[in-house]
């Protein structure tokens, strides 16, 4: 019979052995990898979808992904002939399907060739029916124009889809709307997108009547979607609409300018409003000017709205805060006047010049209104928009060389607001969506995807976020702005000479046509698309004094990524007094900065191997096929996957030490009873 101490060891040795076994079905579950397709317009769709044998169609490679699996889009010009459908549903924030463009490519899905069903049906150029997705960095363009009196339909619309994040979207000269959510439950975040010259000419309700940049419509529960960082110019109709909106909406450090031509285009900047059950949406630090209507408009909501720190100037007019009741069927039955909890509230606004509309219902102060502040182009570093459809930063922010409307040194507006839970520099918040002196980029981080509006306005999760220059104090900002080379035009899209593309595929200056808009001639062209090879990344991203991140770092394809950097992010990030978000960084899905190409921070690249970012979360390179290897696609691999490791082995040489201990022992033993 064994002895009780030899009975307990072997309990040990079988309680570490089953805690192996454990471990190892742990380790495999967890380094299950997701799938990564490659499209290009050189590929076939009857290819593996490899970076070696990549996809023609994203639709393709749509319909070949699951849960969690990326989607690479390489440089050039898709002739997209059909209705593209996206439907891969990821499953929570941290496991996303992906649909994105390979780093510094652009990919331009071009519909100058589209297939209409018929001149009397809405059917978008691309639909997205799935949620958790993440889309980053496509241009989509040059919608097919329809016959006189043809319906008009949007270029990008979700249907019944939520939490979807949709970043660096460049989208422009559509028949129609030019991004669209449309119902679903909401959660959703629109991130350093550009939509323009959007035109429904001679369309079935009128001339440019439908040609909006951005709309929300139509939920009626659900969590706040947010609009970050945006800009909607020269679009037929409004900017931004909110029309039958049911939910609170954030709408914060956008632009609109140049809206509304044709005969019956609307041109309102931001129309934020048509509530009949009278929610409350949070408007701020955005900016408007040139528009032909209001450049901040209600739009007969039985609620106001939170209007904090916005810019309008030279509008038709400034500010229209217009409410009205509804009759059963929908229909506006008369102006009322808005009373306590359901008022406006606007502080800390710029009217230049002071024109406002129905301001009877507001709660109203320290506006430049309220404080008789005359503003004059004295105040302002720059009243010309010249550089303003330039191409974003590196970051996803906007142009650093459009300074127009930001405060000059001596203006009146500085110093003269209130705290609202925004961050200022100097005694006190200056008025206008630019702060003056505070070293911040115009434009939006990923935050929190989600977070609803209180009866005061303050944002839920995801938080405020700064929309100030990036000028320091003092300091001033070279001119003469950074337009891509060949940017977007009315007519014939946006081309790329020689296939070196612009990140973000911003348009170049102006990108307008007469009134009257003209049709789209020919599509965008984009020849080869090289990537930018080797180079580190951007430096830092270090969070400055008082803990408020900073810009987020950049990526370059083929290079490391720089250590130390850190983004701004909803949860785990920095962040300024007050828990309020910084801006000007660039999103990579909730958290988690990676690289493509190049060293991989986990396991080493392959021979010839390309990484690219990481799924949402972890701070990992992904590993993908060596392009000199078996073509295999492989998928992100889990930080964790390498700490079950390590525990496994750890317990793997426990065991083998106590039966090395145990030999010992009986050695021992036997040399002690010899004779």
């Amino acid at each position: 019979m064994k002895s009780a101490k030899c009975l307990s060891k072997t309990r040990q040795q079988h309680s570490l052995l089953r805690w192996l076994v454990v471990g190892l079905g742990l380790f495999a579950a967890k380094n299950a990898f997701a799938t990564e397709y490659y499209v290009s317009p050189t590929g076939s769709d009857s290819g593996a979808g490899t970076q070696a044998a990549p996809f023609a169609t994203v639709q393709k490679a749509n319909d070949s992904a699951a849960a969690g699996d990326t989607i690479w889009m390489r440089a050039g010009t898709y002739n997209c002939t059909s209705q593209i459908t996206l439907s891969k549903s990821g499953t929570s924030d941290t496991n996303r399907t992906k649909i994105w463009a390979y780093t510094g490519e652009v990919p331009i899905l071009d519909f100058s060739n589209y297939s209409l069903a018929s001149g009397s049906s809405d059917r978008p150029a691309i639909t997205v029916t799935g949620s958790w997705m993440h889309l980053k960095g496509l241009e989509i363009a040059n919608g097919k124009v329809g016959s006189s009196g043809s319906h008009s339909y949007s270029m990008l619309r979700t249907k019944n889809a939520s939490n979807n994040t949709f970043e660096l979207l460049n989208i422009h000269n559509g028949f129609g709307p030019g991004f669209f959510i449309d119902t679903g439950t909401g959660g959703n975040l629109v991130l350093n997108c550009d939509s323009h010259d959007n035109y429904d000419v001679n369309g079935s309700q009128g001339d440019g009547q439908n040609g909006d940049g951005f709309g929300v419509h139509y939920q009626t529960t659900g969590p706040s979607t947010i609009v970050r960082g945006c800009r909607s110019w020269h679009n037929s109709d409004d900017g931004y609409d909110l029309i039958s909106q049911e939910v609170p909406v954030t709408v914060e450090n956008n632009w609109a300018f140049k809206c509304g031509y044709g005969s019956s285009g609307n041109g309102n900047g931001f129309k934020m409003g048509s509530s009949k059950t009278g929610i409350r949406h949070l408007v701020q630090n955005n900016v408007a000017w040139s528009n032909a209507a209001s450049g901040f408009y209600a739009n007969h909501s039985t609620g106001g709205n939170t209007w904090y720190n916005n810019t309008s100037y030279s509008n038709g007019t400034q500010y229209n805060m217009l409410a009205s009741s509804f009759d059963s069927s929908g229909n506006v039955t008369g102006t009322i006047t808005l009373t306590g909890s359901k008022a406006h509230i606007m502080r800390n606004n710029i009217g230049f010049p002071d024109k406002n509309s129905n301001m009877d219902g507001v709660d109203t102060q320290f506006n430049t209104w309220d404080l008789n502040i005359t503003p004059t182009t004295a105040d302002f570093a720059s009243t010309s928009d010249t550089p303003c459809t330039g191409s974003r930063e590196a970051d996803g922010s906007m142009p650093a060389a459009c300074t127009m409307l930001h405060l000059a040194a001596g203006s009146k507006m500085i110093d003269k607001g209130t705290n609202v839970g925004l961050p200022y520099a100097g005694t006190a918040p200056d008025l206008g969506a630019y702060e003056y002196g505070a070293a911040t980029t115009t434009g939006g981080t990923s935050g929190s995807s989600g977070g609803s509006t209180g009866a005061g306005g303050s944002t839920g999760a995801g938080g405020s976020v700064v929309s100030g220059g990036s000028t320091a104090r003092g300091g001033s900002v070279a001119s003469g702005g950074s337009t891509g080379n060949g940017g977007s035009t009315r007519s014939g899209g946006s081309t790329v000479a020689g296939g070196s593309t612009v990140s973000g595929g911003s348009t170049g200056n102006g990108g307008s046509t007469s009134a009257g808009g003209n049709t789209r001639n020919g599509g965008s062209t984009s020849a080869g698309g090289n990537t930018v090879s080797g180079g580190s990344t951007a430096a830092g991203g270090s969070t400055g004094g008082g803990g408020t991140p900073t810009a987020g770092t950049t990526e370059a394809p083929g290079g490391v990524i720089d250590t130390g950097g850190s983004l701004a992010q909803a949860t785990g990030g920095a962040t300024a007094a007050g828990g309020i978000i910084a801006t000007g960084g660039a999103s990579q899905g909730s958290g988690g900065v990676a690289v493509t190409g190049g060293t991989s921070n986990e396991g080493g690249a392959g021979a010839g191997g390309v990484t690219g970012p990481s799924a949402t979360g972890g701070s990992t390179a992904e590993n993908t096929a060596s392009s000199s290897g078996c073509g295999c696609v492989v998928g992100s691999r889990s930080p964790r996957g390498g700490m079950a490791a390590f525990l496994m082995l750890t317990a793997l040489a426990l065991l083998v030490r106590r039966r090395r201990n145990r030999t010992l022992a009986a050695n021992s033993s036997r040399a002690r009873l010899a004779p």
